[in-house]
């Protein structure tokens, strides 16, 4: 039997397993209308939706087109050097420290989001590129709607361009997912599949105490 009879219904693509075209989908659509990266949302809070259910990292083993688009990128198209991760790449400290600068990052967003809503600040038409680089964005702000809209979409924008260039980088220096060693959202679906496994742990029953040296009858 040759091997590939030998792999049956088990090698048939699934649903799941091309996921990868949603990554460069996406950043097109918001490279010609920024408003469309107002669907970022959804790769934010899918992955924490499935793992409060219960689904551990499921989200991100299986269902992560960007996981996918960089194994794509760096397995069949041979773009990764596919040297071992650095220990400092997979270390807690340096997962919980990226986390805790990546939702900083996110906060100040939010923060210029509100300044433009609240009327305190004008819309910035540019991504904030590696958080530093301001690149011009104005062509593709084309729909006239509300600027704290548009301003969002241009901060969310940035910061999903930032973390796909990120994850390109060290797919092409290092394993194809590297970028998962760090991923803010992977550490937060750790973070969350250890509380419910710590929550859930059944408490201990406490043995009564026996003394050392039982006292005997007469």
């Amino acid at each position: 039997m040759n091997g590939k009879k030998a792999c049956g219904k088990s090698c048939a693509p699934r649903w799941y397993d091309r996921l990868y075209v949603i990554t460069p989908i996406y950043l097109a659509l918001g490279f010609f209308n920024i408003l469309f990266a107002w669907i970022g949302l959804v790769f934010f809070f899918v992955p924490l939706i499935v793992s409060l259910a219960g689904g551990g990292k499921a989200y991100c083993n299986r269902y992560c087109d960007r996981g996918q688009f960089l194994t794509l990128l760096g397995k069949r198209f041979g773009l990764s050097r596919n040297k071992p991760t650095p220990r400092i790449l997979r270390s807690r400290a340096f997962r919980l420290g990226f986390l805790v600068f990546f939702m900083a990052m996110f906060a100040n967003m939010l923060f210029v989001t509100w300044m433009v809503f609240a009327g305190s600040s004008e819309l910035g038409t540019a991504v904030q590129l590696l958080w530093t680089f301001s690149l011009p964005w104005d062509w593709a702000y084309p729909m006239e709607v509300e600027p704290w809209v548009a301003q969002f979409a241009f901060g969310f924008y940035s910061i999903m361009l930032t973390s796909n260039l990120i994850g390109l980088a060290v797919m092409a220096l290092y394993r194809p997912r590297s970028w998962c060693a760090f991923c803010p959202m992977g550490t937060m679906t750790q973070l969350i599949s250890k509380g419910r496994a710590h929550g859930m742990e059944p408490p201990t029953e406490e043995r009564p105490a026996t003394s050392a040296n039982p006292s005997t009858s007469a």
